[in-house]
């Protein structure tokens, strides 16, 4: 599998979307992957749409995530300028003012637009490393092909399991963290409940301790979709240190709100085909 990513990787990218209309068609069309899913989700997260407005989010979520899947592909051997010019920054100076004092910043993002692509362009654009939490793949090959394509720019993978280890060594150090912070946590994780998209959703802690550990401002990372293949960042500060106002959101509260917001404005740019609501929440918690 590797090979063949490396080799696709090399082709130009009107060419790889040709390849993702028709992995779309396989997959969504005829095979209906996880169509009930995500129809079931939209149901819930959007009943004031129609059934007719719902199918069409579901049709472009899923063309998008055939996109995103080549164009993280062609990320492989993208150039620097092309890049650049494919994702934009809004506001760099939020990131590159931490940097000039010498602090490190933590990242939230989520699975929306192209978050492959943000990982390389950010290490294009500010120079400095960005460790990325990731989940290790099954398929050794691809595991490879994602962590020699995450490491380009100075970008720096880290395998869930070893972050706590990874930031005590490296907490000394100027860095970006940077966390897709929308996934779901195991049942048996200490995690955070709220209100999003009309379901009770969990979402993960880690976010915070690490804010509070290191003494550095968390950033929301909003991408936006342009048009096909580009996109646009801005930075929205969540939190910044010093971390005791009693009448402060939690981190975690003010990362769904903003997600909540992007999704209701895009909702196709979200990846549905996550199963994000994948337990009820425990009368407990």
């Amino acid at each position: 599998m590797h090979f063949l990513l490396r080799r696709l990787a090399g082709m130009p990218l009107p060419l790889l979307y040709a390849f993702s209309a028709v992995l779309s068609f396989v997959a969504f069309d005829l095979l209906r992957w996880r169509r009930e899913q995500i129809d079931h989700d939209l149901a819930l997260s959007f009943p004031e749409r129609s059934v007719a407005e719902r199918q069409a989010i579901r049709r472009d979520t899923c063309r998008r995530f055939t996109d995103l899947f080549f164009e993280m592909i062609w990320g492989a051997r993208a150039d620097a300028a092309d890049l650049c010019r494919r994702v934009v920054f809004e506001n760099p100076e939020v990131i590159t003012e931490a940097a000039a004092r010498d602090q490190s910043v933590v990242l939230l993002a989520a699975h929306y637009c192209n978050w492959e692509w943000l990982l390389l362009s950010g290490g294009v654009t500010f120079g400095f490393p960005i460790d990325a939490v990731y989940q290790p793949q099954r398929l050794a090959g691809l595991d490879r092909f994602l962590r020699e394509t995450r490491s380009r720019f100075g970008g720096s993978p880290i395998p869930q399991g070893d972050f706590v280890f990874e930031l005590m060594n490296r907490s000394g150090q100027l860095r970006g963290y940077a966390l897709i912070a929308d996934q779901t946590p195991r049942p048996e994780d200490r995690k955070y409940w709220t209100r999003m998209l009309n379901r009770d959703t969990a979402f993960f802690v880690g976010a915070e301790k690490i804010a509070r550990f290191l003494e550095s401002p968390v950033l929301f990372v909003a991408m936006r979709r342009l048009r096909r293949g580009y996109y646009s960042v801005r930075f929205v500060t969540l939190a910044a240190p010093p971390f005791d106002d009693p009448a402060g959101l939690p981190i975690m509260e003010s990362f769904a709100r903003r997600l909540e917001a992007a999704v209701r404005e895009a909702p196709a740019d979200w990846l549905w085909l996550q199963k994000r609501w994948k337990y009820p929440r425990p009368a407990d918690e």
